[in-house]
């Protein structure tokens, strides 16, 4: 389905809401390109409360309960939706699921993101509801590749980017995670089920004196309908407490939220904060 002129079309939209600022800024966006009504689900212990000024309606459940997702977007008439913001991994092993998304789950070889996210998906369009690219109405937040912050790379650290692109590109493929850590050519960390901003920690106490690397990027073969690589002022604070000297992420397949202030604080703190083509090409400012 071609989504470039959604923007511009779409009246009505369905936000499945995680945590964090995603969901929010996406709310405004939408609202910004003349979208009418919002709908939110939203999930209680995850979706910030903040969600409930930017929305028209919003229905808070249990994570779990995917038959009661699949039942409010069918009785309100949803036809489009997007998934923005994650989920607490750990939250994921003390769910109360509901029979429905029990016998969802029970057709399922693999458990994982892609599996998971890919059955709901499937579920959603059997009601005619249309599952989007999460990137939808945030498309200017996702910058081409080149320095966007802080002090360019130095040649050394230019190479662990590279490396660390490699890297980063098996692991996301084999479901392990999407961002690595290096320093001087050695893979300090590989993200795991912890997340990125744990993972980012790990490495940094393996570090003392700081100087690190990082690495983002998304799945080789991606669903941009859900699980998109997103940079917010949290992880600039992680990358200050672990004295990281580089995050790198994806040209045009990472989101940064409140990009101006991400690049006000990667000048402040002398990050390097850069988008690379997987072709690993820095082609100017972005």
């Amino acid at each position: 389905m071609n989504t470039a002129s959604f923007p511009h079309t779409i009246t009505e939209i369905g936000i499945l809401a995680g945590k964090g600022d995603y969901p929010i800024q996406l709310a405004q966006s939408a609202r910004a390109q003349g979208v009418k009504r919002i709908f939110v689900i939203a999930f209680r212990h995850e979706t910030d409360r903040a969600i409930t000024r930017y929305a028209d309606e919003v229905q808070w459940l249990y994570l779990g309960q995917f038959g009661a997702v699949r039942d409010a977007f069918q009785s309100r008439g949803i036809k489009v939706a997007v998934m923005a913001g994650q989920i607490t991994p750990t939250h994921l092993f003390s769910l109360r699921f509901d029979k429905f998304t029990l016998d969802l789950l029970s057709r399922l070889k693999q458990r994982n993101a892609h599996t998971i996210y890919g059955a709901a998906c499937d579920e959603l369009k059997t009601i005619g509801v249309d599952l989007l690219p999460a990137c939808l109405f945030m498309e200017n937040a996702m910058p081409g590749a080149g320095l966007i912050g802080g002090r360019p790379p130095t040649e050394s650290e230019m190479a662990d980017i590279r490396f660390g692109l490699d890297v980063a590109k098996i692991t996301s493929s084999i479901d392990i995670g999407q961002t690595v850590v290096v320093k001087d050519g050695t893979i300090l960390a590989v993200e795991a089920y912890e997340g990125t901003d744990d993972t980012i920690l790990r490495a940094g106490r393996l570090v003392k004196g700081g100087g690190a690397i990082v690495v983002k990027v998304a799945k080789k073969g991606h669903d941009m309908r859900f699980d998109i690589p997103i940079v917010g002022m949290r992880t600039m604070k992680i990358l200050r407490k672990s004295k990281t000297a580089v995050l790198a992420v994806e040209a045009k397949r990472t989101i940064l939220l409140d990009r101006v202030k991400l690049i006000a604080e990667a000048n402040r703190l002398g990050i390097c904060l850069i988008a690379m083509n997987t072709e690993d090409s820095v082609t100017g400012a972005s």
